[in-house]
């Protein structure tokens, strides 16, 4: 239990980084980089305190950010289009790390703030079910 605790303060740690980025409804290229690499990290915080929660909660040993998405679905955490949601941020956060379009970006950026709120709401739903 002590390593979800970790791992959840890793999470809320980097989306009060993300946070200050997601915010900028015109970036340079730069900012809106910087933003999407917050995601990056943040997106990973998150999904690993996910696959640490499904363990130490739920019993589930789930070995892939997609399958943790998923089996949060299944035990009540996210809804539907949550899901669904969740699904496509992994997609875009492994374009991201494995390719660069500027085009691609651009569009990215353009979910990210719908990716923040998914991601805070996630580790808040985490904390809630803990206490």
């Amino acid at each position: 239990m002590e390593r979800l605790r970790e791992r959840l303060q890793t999470a809320n740690r980097t989306l009060t980084a993300f946070q200050e980025v997601v915010v900028n409804e015109e970036p340079t290229a730069i900012e809106r980089d910087a933003a999407i690499q917050r995601f990056e990290f943040s997106f990973e915080a998150c999904w690993k305190a996910g696959k640490q929660f499904l363990f130490d909660i739920e019993g589930l040993d789930i070995g892939s950010p997609k399958g943790v998405l998923r089996s949060f679905r299944e035990v009540g955490v996210f809804s539907g289009d949550e899901t669904i949601l969740g699904l496509q941020m992994a997609d875009d956060r492994n374009l991201t790390v494995h390719t660069y379009h500027e085009e691609l970006a651009i569009e990215i950026y353009g979910r990210l703030s719908q990716y923040y709120q998914l991601l805070y709401d996630w580790i808040d739903r985490m904390n809630n079910r803990m206490q």
